[in-house]
């Protein structure tokens, strides 16, 4: 495992969690059963085949 060999001061460490930034999630629409809903893209299949219900 990699080991740093200096501390990192908290001003930096502080300042590059600062960059990070939360996206918004991809949904893609969807009919069913006649009501339109968002899922995500790796849930269509399940949600068409009614292994997972999208209106919870």
């Amino acid at each position: 495992m990699a080991v740093p060999k200096r501390k990192t001061s908290r001003s930096r460490t502080r300042s590059r969690r600062a960059q990070w930034k939360a996206e918004t999630p991809v949904l893609v629409p969807l009919v069913v059963a006649g009501q339109r809903a968002l899922v995500p893209p790796r849930l269509v299949r399940a949600v068409q085949r009614g292994l997972v219900d999208p209106f919870d």
